[in-house]
């Protein structure tokens, strides 16, 4: 049964990304409308969104708004627009006071305002249109407070009498902690007491514990995340209030869109190749070789690694790991990035000791990122914790093999290849220390020179299907169950 879903999102790829936030909205948006479903998304029309090839058309009957938040009154305006290639289209809230900003994201003090404006004028746009949506599917803290003035704030409005709200977790480490002396602009004519009175009393506001106290079913996008931040070890001090939801959290793994990422089609490359075609890979890396001016010698693989420079990713750790592993194995490395500036600057340093085997690019690139997963022969994500990963999966589709920690959606994804059995898709390591991460390096490193177990380990992951299309069903059934219930 097709669904009415107002959906808003503090990023979507690629008009706004910042993360994995970016590429999920963008896929869910996608195939959902595929679906059938009628699906309102609503992003910030941030003024550093490259509108080249977009067709935006302001909504004529939502000019020239207005939203009070606290004291202070935001005007803002509605824009409509698609991608190119796509008849659907999305909503782009106009405010310059909140959005003409150099990024997505700032360290200002009105953050959580920005977002509070993007909220608010997502509600008043499903009923300046009269668009009564039965699911309201909000994402990190951005927009967590949905669910509550869902309750309070909108509840007299009989548009929303049914809607149900859906909060997804993408990453819980990031929470939209604010000073409780900002609570009547946050609360929106709520009532405190429906806050979490340990934090008022501490002085503080934590905007996605609101969301998880008063969504009707929180996601994240994996099995293995969901269950790990019910533990003290990766809630983030949210793992009581995630607890105390029961069966209302859910994980639902994050896919891949194959139209974008797959080398059998891939728009930036050259030449394309399948899982029976891996010449044509190897020649691939020879010209990327070649652009980042890395010198090629017989079975000298290549590691790849796209990332957020953070210690989340396992920075911290290759800051000791990768100096002993460069000085005592041939391999050639290539990093794309940006991030801390302490990882930003040991990258740049590193470059400079090995120059022709370290290539790194500081700040991110599509058409790098889509020639490194092509050219690379491994790829490393020693993250500290991931709630799902998407970079894995695409090195599966790549033939690139991923050498990943065991955790959230790395654990979900990635099997450990077993050289007797010739089972399994990558290399997996348990610890988080410096010595897991040299052993799992090497263990592919050792691999790599066999050509058949390599081989064999290449087609395997090859062969994996983490395609949008298998995950959307689920969010479907989800969203099917909150409506009749």
């Amino acid at each position: 049964m097709p669904l009415r879903i107002c959906f808003v999102t503090a990023e979507m790829a690629p008009l706004a990304k910042a993360g994995g936030l970016a590429d999920v909205s963008a896929a869910l948006f996608k195939y959902l409308t595929a679906a059938g479903h009628d699906m309102r998304l609503f992003l910030p029309a941030y003024s550093s969104i490259d509108r080249k090839g977009i067709d935006i058309q302001p909504v004529e009957f939502m000019r020239h708004m207005l939203v009070k938040i606290g004291a202070q009154d935001f005007p803002y305006s509605v824009l409509t627009a698609s991608l190119p290639g796509s008849s659907a289209r999305f909503f782009l809230i106009d405010c310059p006071a909140c959005f003409a900003r150099p990024g997505i994201y700032t360290s200002e003090a009105d953050e959580h305002r920005r977002f509070l404006l993007l909220t608010h004028a997502a509600f008043m746009s499903c009923q300046r249109m009269g668009f009564a949506p039965q699911i309201l599917h909000c994402n990190d803290w951005h927009t967590a407070l949905a669910p509550l003035w869902l309750r309070t704030t909108y509840h007299s409005d009989r548009l929303f009498a049914h809607t149900r709200s859906v909060l997804t977790i993408h990453n819980i480490g990031y929470q939209g902690i604010v000073s409780a002396a900002h609570g009547a602009e946050l609360l929106a004519g709520a009532d405190d007491s429906l806050l979490h009175q340990p934090d008022l009393h501490a002085g503080r506001i934590n905007m996605l514990r609101t969301g998880v106290q008063y969504a009707d079913r929180v996601t994240t996008v994996s099995p293995g995340y969901a269950r790990e931040i019910l533990t003290a070890e990766y809630g983030m001090g949210l793992e009581d209030d995630l607890l105390a939801r029961g069966g209302a959290i859910t994980g639902i793994l994050n896919g891949v869109d194959y139209d974008d990422w797959d080398p059998r089609s891939d728009r930036y490359l050259p030449r394309h190749y399948g899982a029976n075609q891996l010449r044509t890979k190897a020649d691939l890396k020879q010209q990327l070789l070649a652009r980042l001016g890395l010198r090629d010698a017989p079975r000298r693989a290549l590691v790849g690694i796209i990332s957020r420079l953070a210690t989340q990713k396992g920075f911290d750790l290759l800051i000791d790991a990768l100096p002993p592993l460069l000085a005592s194995r041939d391999f050639n490395l290539v990093v794309l990035g940006a991030g801390e500036p302490q990882f930003e600057d040991f990258l740049a340093q590193l470059q400079q000791r090995h120059p022709g085997r370290m290539h790194f690019h500081l700040g991110y690139s599509d058409e790098l990122a889509h020639w490194i997963e092509a050219g690379s022969d491994m790829f490393l994500m020693p993250s500290r914790y991931e709630p799902c990963g998407l970079n894995q999966l695409y090195s599966l589709r790549y033939g690139t093999v991923p050498i990943v920690r065991r955790t959230g959606g790395l654990a979900d994804t990635v099997r450990h290849f077993d050289a007797a059995t010739g089972t399994g898709t990558g290399v997996v390591f348990n610890d988080y220390n410096i010595e897991a991460v040299i052993w799992a390096m090497n263990t592919a490193l050792d691999l790599y020179v066999q050509r058949g177990s390599w081989r064999r380990l290449v087609q395997n992951g090859m062969a994996q299907d983490f395609s949008w299309q298998r995950q959307i069903q689920q969010y479907s059934e989800m969203y099917q169950q909150l409506v009749q219930q």
